[in-house]
């Protein structure tokens, strides 16, 4: 192996699992310095410049104050799509690309779809909707300023014709809107599993995308469910992530609502994480 991989591995040993350094090693050699696979795996020694060591020992400081990578470089790919990061929205994760999925493998041979996102973030979930739906007409809330600037620039960057607004879910007035599919994956994770999660999501990821209260898990499934009774037309789609501790609770609050055909769906690691139901 490239000696910096190594170098890069031992420095964070001790912060970061053994498997992880390896990954981010990696990461960083082939994606901010441009080495081949080849030439990381070649083991043959190269000579950074002055800069780009400063650049190496920066990337390897914010690290070690568990700083994501992403946050980091600034930008992730998600999807196929280029996406800028910031700590102002939380950075895509795979489970949302398959939520994405299923939303395409349902829709792609429909036009005209009409589609809301709820708490767009970054902007991951309406941007590529848009590009893999060209025909859609796709409409993004989030109540941050900050996540809307992000999904702003995400916008321009993949060039994708979507609304976004700043709204909150909760007010009692909102957009009179009306549509075919209504999406969000909205904070899920309750305050007592906060000692199980990783200092480079608790120090840097927004807390307002992250946490409900332990008191009320369901918050923001049911106060969307019941948004979606008045703007989802009949036989439109709701299409949720959720918290994988909670499927049969969001299925079971659903149904009590008066949705119907509800289906739930487990990720990749098998667990339960999206919910497709059926406005009557």
């Amino acid at each position: 192996m490239h000696p910096i991989y190594t170098y890069i591995r031992q420095t964070l040993a001790g912060v970061y699992p053994e498997e992880e350094t390896a990954a981010l090693a990696k990461w960083i050699l082939t994606d901010v310095f441009c080495l081949s696979t080849t030439e990381l795996y070649a083991g043959k020694d190269m000579n950074f410049s002055k800069n780009e060591c400063d650049r190496l020992e920066d990337i390897l400081s914010r690290l070690k104050r568990y700083e994501p990578l992403q946050y980091i470089l600034g930008k992730v790919d998600f999807c196929g799509l280029p996406f800028e990061v910031a700590p102002g929205a939380l950075i895509p994760r795979p489970e949302t690309a398959e939520l994405i999925d299923w939303i395409i493998s349902d829709y792609t041979d429909k036009a005209g779809v009409r589609i809301l996102d709820v708490g767009t973030g970054s902007g991951c979930i309406p941007i590529v909707l848009g590009k893999k739906l060209k025909q859609s007409k796709i409409t993004s809330w989030d109540v941050s300023e900050k996540a809307l600037d992000i999904a702003r620039r995400n916008k321009l960057l993949n060039q994708v014709d979507i609304t976004l607004a700043q709204v909150d879910i909760f007010d009692t007035a909102l957009p009179d809107i009306h549509v075919d599919v209504l999406v969000s994956n909205p904070p899920y994770i309750t305050e007592k599993e906060r000692s199980g999660m990783e200092r480079n999501v608790l120090d840097w990821e927004p807390e307002l995308a992250l946490f409900v209260p332990d008191s009320d898990p369901l918050l923001f499934y049911r106060r969307i469910a019941e948004v979606g009774c008045g703007i989802l037309v009949s036989g439109g789609t709701l299409y949720y992530e959720i918290n994988r501790a909670y499927g049969k609770e969001t299925v079971q609050l659903l149904e009590g609502m008066g949705y119907q055909s509800v289906e739930l769906r487990k990720d990749m690691f098998g667990n339960d994480r999206m919910i497709k139901a059926f406005r009557p």
